[in-house]
């Protein structure tokens, strides 16, 4: 088995039969997330309904027999146009995770990324850390997260579209 090259940085799309502002609407309700992301189990620290720029909170996450916490906070908030949060471990950053809306001809085409912050001087220990917690290595941390987004955009426009 040949070794898997790391990729930094993932992104997935979708169409939503829905307008721009109700999707943005329910992707920045970031308590709701644990309905459609298979890994985000819930979020606590805020009020239910679109969070502002700045808002901190908390991610409950778990993937079979791991759980695990992530500290987060909201870097953009632009109603419409986009959504995104960095996510840190004990202080130390892990992720940022954002969406971007682009209204279309009877909806909305959303774009779910992350990109992976675990570099520096730390990122030895945020991946072990990763290892630990999520039981998934630092390299396969995309396909995980790719194979997430799908069922999180999915699970979302299924919501949306009922």
């Amino acid at each position: 088995m040949s070794p898997v090259e790391r990729q930094w940085q993932v992104e997935e799309s979708i169409f939503i039969e829905a307008p721009v502002e109700r999707v943005y609407d329910a992707v920045a309700d970031v308590r709701a997330m644990g309905n459609w992301s298979p890994e985000c189990k819930a979020v606590w620290g805020v009020p239910r309904g679109p969070v502002a720029l700045g808002a901190r909170f908390i991610g409950f996450n778990r993937k079979g027999p791991w759980v695990w916490f992530t500290e987060c906070r909201v870097t953009q908030a632009e109603p419409g146009e986009g959504f995104a949060f960095r996510v840190a471990t004990f202080g130390l950053p892990v992720a940022l995770w954002g969406y971007r809306f682009a209204a279309e001809a009877d909806g909305t085409r959303v774009v779910e990324h992350w990109q992976d912050l675990r570099t520096g001087r730390w990122s030895g220990l945020t991946q072990f850390l990763g290892r630990v917690f999520t039981g998934t290595r630092a390299d396969q941390r995309y396909l995980a997260n790719q194979l997430g987004m799908r069922t999180t955009l999915r699970r979302l426009k299924e919501s949306l579209e009922s």
